[in-house]
């Protein structure tokens, strides 16, 4: 399987929003396999809204690809996000990534806004089947709980007649959304052994749908940093992180050497994963250039 380690921000940890580009640039010109944006609508943190990047990465960019890990598309109009997606991936002739999920029931995007969860699963369903329609057909009448289309079309299509459709989630109901409809899987932040976990479950739920995925299409997501784990900055994400799940995060980062980062990707390719999103911690400019010129310099020729 080929190996592609792609590259991803949560929050924005830039001194300034044209950084962001210089940044691109770097991980284009270092032969990063793609460039990926966490998608969170309501955050105190800075944090860039996902579809307007991958607009901004369309023009920024010539060759890398680019996606969304992922978009909660239970919170999005299906018409219009296959649109935007539709002419992102127009203008940058076919270098588009679209990854969806459902998003936490825990999160502020919902609670905030008031938005229901219940049937959350169901929308989704319904969304994700409306984007493959609206990407591939002329028209598309649809007759469903949450949406109804009455020969509803768009234009340009995208450039990738086969766009990808990546999707999100380890539950069970994401596990048999992926083997339904999805052209590859994406985990989250999640540890090497519950990741092989769903692959397995993907894999073992295809044949139900009479669906294949390819073998390379399993990814993974985990937080890396170059350093000490008892840098301020570190400590910060592994508190973060110890909140959330309730336990030690031990096993959802990679911090160290290069050796560290290497040994937690020779882990998720053993549990099934060939493509990989980065997520550096990293606080400023410098610092986020320097975390990413290492791993490009001491980490991909290992999985050239």
């Amino acid at each position: 399987m080929a190996i592609g380690i792609g590259i991803g921000l949560g929050r924005f940890p830039l001194d300034r929003g044209p950084d962001y580009f210089k940044w691109i640039a770097q991980c284009e010109a270092g032969g990063i396999d793609s460039i990926w944006q966490t998608d969170r609508l309501i955050s105190k943190e800075p944090n860039l809204e996902t579809l307007s990047t991958m607009a901004a990465l369309a023009g920024a960019t010539e060759k890398i690809r680019f996606g969304m890990n992922v978009a909660s598309i239970a919170l999005r109009d299906p018409l219009l996000t296959a649109k935007q997606c539709a002419t992102i991936d127009f203008l940058s002739g076919g270098r588009l990534l679209p990854a969806f999920g459902i998003g936490s029931a825990l999160s502020r995007d919902y609670s905030a806004t008031g938005t229901p969860t219940k049937g959350r699963g169901k929308k989704a369903d319904e969304a994700l089947h409306l984007l493959q329609q609206l990407w591939t057909k002329d028209e598309v009448s649809f007759e469903g709980e949450y949406f109804q289309y009455d020969r509803a079309s768009i234009s340009p299509k995208p450039a990738n007649p086969r766009l990808p459709l990546w999707i999100g989630g380890t539950s069970q109901a994401a596990i048999e959304r992926t083997a339904r409809v999805g052209t590859g899987w994406l985990a989250g932040i999640d540890t090497p052994s519950h990741t092989k976990t769903v692959v397995a479950g993907i894999k073992a739920a295809l044949p139900k749908y009479k669906r294949t995925i390819d073998e390379d299409h399993y990814g993974a997501t985990f937080s890396f940093r170059f350093g000490s784990v008892d840098e301020p900055i570190a400590q910060q994400s592994i508190k973060g992180l110890q909140a959330r799940l309730k336990q030690d995060p031990v096993d959802y980062l990679a911090i160290g050497s290069a050796e560290d980062v290497s040994r937690r990707l020779k882990e998720f390719i053993d549990a099934g994963c060939s493509k990989f999103v980065l997520i550096p911690i990293a606080e400023g400019t410098r610092d986020l250039l320097n975390q990413t010129e290492r791993l490009i310099q001491e980490v991909l020729p290992r999985f050239d």
